[in-house]
């Protein structure tokens, strides 16, 4: 059975980052959906560009649907991670699979050069997210009062700066739990 996924976000590369270290990372997936590399890997939906690199920029832009089945999931993170060792900065890239008897699952997936990072992308998250539940239904200062828990919360689990130098490390690739539910999120 084959699903829909979309897989979304831009991650910011380091200075010297080739296309061939990108199409290496990438393997994964682009092997998984059998294409040589990022200029084949089109999207299934014609208004999305698909995967792309800007070398001026130094971004790799990711807005790719496509029907996958149950391993995508492995083959996605792995490629996801092998990109960690190229991030300029984290980022997040949200992965939302779309089942045909309704269910849509979404996640997302932080990238990062170091657990620093990550830790640092994975707060901005979860605080923006606060904000807009909140805000629709306390006063701002109450709104504050919580995110100021939560920045010591986070606070009092950030990595030490020794622990996320190596970019082998597994804590550079972060997956946020996919959440379920029956509404379409396209």
């Amino acid at each position: 059975m084959h699903t829909e996924v979309h897989v979304h976000g831009n991650i910011p590369l380091r200075s010297g980052v080739r296309l061939s270290d990108i199409e290496a990372a990438l393997r994964p997936w682009l092997d998984y959906v059998d294409v040589d590399s990022v200029a084949e890997a089109t999207s299934a939906r014609e208004d999305e560009p698909g995967i792309g690199y800007d070398p001026r920029r130094r971004m790799l832009e990711l807005c790719w649907t496509g029907w996958v089945g149950r391993k995508f999931h492995q083959a996605v993170e792995e490629a996801l991670h092998g990109l960690s060792s190229f991030a300029e900065e984290a980022s997040e890239i949200e992965v939302s699979y779309y089942h045909d008897d309704g269910r849509d699952e979404y996640g997302v997936v932080f990238v990062g050069p170091d657990a620093r990072s990550v830790h640092e992308a994975k707060r901005r998250r979860l605080v923006d997210d606060l904000r807009g539940l909140l805000g629709r239904h306390l006063s701002e200062p109450e709104v504050a009062d919580v995110v100021q828990m939560v920045n010591q919360l986070f606070d009092s689990k950030a990595p030490d700066a020794d622990s996320g130098g190596a970019h082998g490390d597994k804590r550079e690739l972060e997956r946020v739990p996919l959440s379920t539910s029956k509404k379409h999120l396209h």
